[in-house]
């Protein structure tokens, strides 16, 4: 025996008349009146959508006396559903059925398609029914009540196995579609409520994002954070930051998972669709990535739903922001989708004033060095080249043969010095476009730049083929942890001197070829309990390649100081985009 009770299109006057039906009927109903208040009242109580939903299907059971409920949430399209919420249904059997119903086809997706009540005594005879998955809990007696949100569909709420035995009657439909419609109410005020959090959440993590790019620390940290935060408020499996490369397409520069990758340094070619579409300023939306043509096969194949985003400002577009959901895994929303670009257009912004930021303190620093530079040649020089000829002439003048002698290596050591300054002096007036690209003239221009606030220059050496062995995606981070490195040397350490060898002959654990990376200093060392966040950038950056890093004793006799070390492999592997 099947049903149709026809719904009334307004819900005030369904709830109405629904409880007016209830008047003069049998002493037994008008018992169960208080009980249906309550479950109104307890429906109407808390803010938080899921566990609404939850609440009413637990409510909606104990009102009709049935052992199973769920509430099925229509998509956005209208023609699925994107959210299954059951009651009655333990964790051991959700685990057998498996993959929840998606409203498509059966019972379920003709309730989406003809939103209306139904009770049906024997829900396995009706032609409109797809059968049950192996291991779902048998059901007969079935009661269906659309719930709509001001107007509108948001689902459905399905009743199944009245205990006793007995169907569902017109007392249970009326009692429960007055209960559905107080909750149309309840998730109308949860989702209100739900989207003003998640506003405040996105915005919370744009005053983040752009704290950390303006905070004038490491870049790479700071798109780090850009990557974590769009991961975290994205509720996705991945944060991924892409800039432009040297080479055309988009470089993955910054990544935010909660396992290991090495998608870090992998380029995608200008030629793919998605890059053009992005560096064009457009949105790349994708239902599943690991099936969908446009995508990177190799590194999206564990990936379901994703959003690529263009980071664009003033018309310029910087790079790309794109936050993969795993296989299987809901859609984003339309909100959702809304709330992402505009935190993308955020960071973009706070990116730009980075650059801006970066290159005027870039300019200062320049400016500082042609000082330095000049104070050199002009000042220093000028004076060490009149005390050598002082001590010339007094050498002359002496007639002591070990005076004489001793002069003259203290005037063979000021010509020395002078030497070393102007070559100083080179190294400061050298611009980033002039020197050459080798991996030794890096670490040297990074010793150097250092040398300006450390007010001393790092000793350093180099084993091995260094420019000609180290690859340039090795040699690019390893150049980032040396800065990193001297950096905390020189505002945590208070180091007086530093060591820096870079050794191209190691062999790591794994048996490959490798380069090793060690800055040493004499300061304070590691404090107990201090920030370990540059370190565990370091570990990061040599992790993501397929290396360590870690820390050792100083230079001090008893050990004290610090030695950072970070070692990866020569050579590493992109991972083949196509």
């Amino acid at each position: 025996m099947t049903a149709d009770v026809p719904d009334v299109p307004d819900p005030l006057e369904s709830a109405t008349r629904a409880t007016r039906s209830l008047q003069g009927l049998s002493t037994e109903l008008t018992a169960r009146v208080p009980q249906l208040l309550e479950a109104m009242r307890s429906v109407g109580t808390g803010l938080e959508l899921h566990s609404t939903l939850d609440r009413i299907c637990e409510t909606a059971a104990e009102l009709a006396d049935a052992r199973y409920a769920a509430i099925g949430v229509v998509d956005e399209e209208g023609d699925g559903l994107s959210d299954f919420v059951t009651h009655g249904v333990d964790e051991a059997t959700a685990r057998r059925v498996g993959r929840r119903p998606d409203g498509h086809a059966g019972l379920l997706g003709a309730l989406i398609r003809e939103p209306r009540t139904i009770r049906l005594t024997d829900l396995t005879a009706d032609p409109r029914a797809a059968g049950f998955p192996a291991g779902h809990p048998p059901m007969r007696t079935f009661l269906g009540v659309p719930i709509r949100v001001q107007g509108e569909i948001f689902g459905n709420l399905y009743l199944a196995e009245k205990r006793g035995g007995g169907p569902f009657d017109d007392d249970d439909a009326h009692m429960v579609r007055v209960l559905a419609t107080e909750a149309g109410i309840a998730i109308g005020n949860a989702r209100l409520y739900e989207a003003a959090r998640q506003r405040e959440r996105w915005i919370d993590g744009s005053v983040a994002v752009t704290t950390a790019l303006l905070s004038g620390g490491d870049a790479d940290d700071a798109l780090t954070v850009v990557a974590e935060q769009a991961r975290r408020l994205a509720d996705a499996d991945a944060g991924i930051v892409l800039l432009p490369a040297e080479e055309g397409g988009l470089e993955i520069v910054a990544v935010s998972a909660p396992r290991p990758t090495k998608a870090l340094g992998v380029v995608l070619p200008p030629e793919s669709a998605v890059v053009e579409q992005l560096l064009e300023g457009e949105a790349v939306f994708v239902a599943d990535a690991s099936t969908d043509p446009r995508m990177v096969s190799e590194l999206t194949s564990v990936y379901g739903p994703s959003m690529i985003l263009p980071l664009q400002s003033g018309g310029r577009v910087l790079g790309a922001l794109a936050t993969p959901r795993a296989r299987g895994a809901r859609p984003f929303t339309e909100t959702e989708r809304t709330l992402a670009t505009q935190f993308a257009s955020q960071a973009a912004l706070a990116l730009m004033m980075a650059d801006a930021q970066r290159d005027r303190e870039r300019l200062a620093v320049y400016e500082d060095r042609d000082r330095i530079a000049r104070d050199l040649h002009d000042l220093v020089i000028q004076r060490l080249f009149a005390t050598g000829m002082m001590l010339e002439s007094a050498q002359r003048k002496s007639v002591v043969p070990a005076v004489r002698e001793g002069v003259g290596k203290a005037v063979d050591e000021l010509d020395v010095t002078i030497q070393e300054i102007r070559t100083a002096i080179f190294a400061l007036q050298q611009g980033p476009a002039e020197a050459p690209s080798g991996l030794r003239t890096r670490v040297l221009r990074e010793i150097n730049m250092a040398a300006v606030p450390l007010g001393f220059t790092p000793a350093h050496r180099f084993v091995g083929p260094v420019d000609s062995a180290v690859g340039e995606l090795t040699g690019k981070n390893l150049i980032a942890a040396l800065r990193e490195a001297l950096s905390n040397a020189f505002r945590h350490a208070g180091a007086g001197r530093i060591e820096v060898l870079v050794d191209a002959t190691v062999t790591l654990p794994d048996g490959s070829a490798g380069v090793r990376l060690s800055v040493a200093d004499d300061g304070i060392g590691i404090p107990h309990g201090g920030r370990r966040s540059g370190l565990r950038n370091l570990a990061r950056r040599a992790e993501s390649l397929g290396g360590a890093s870690w820390c050792g004793p100083g230079l001090r006799e008893d050990g004290g100081g610090t030695t950072v070390v970070w070692e990866a492999p020569l050579q590493t592997r992109r991972p083949d985009p196509s």
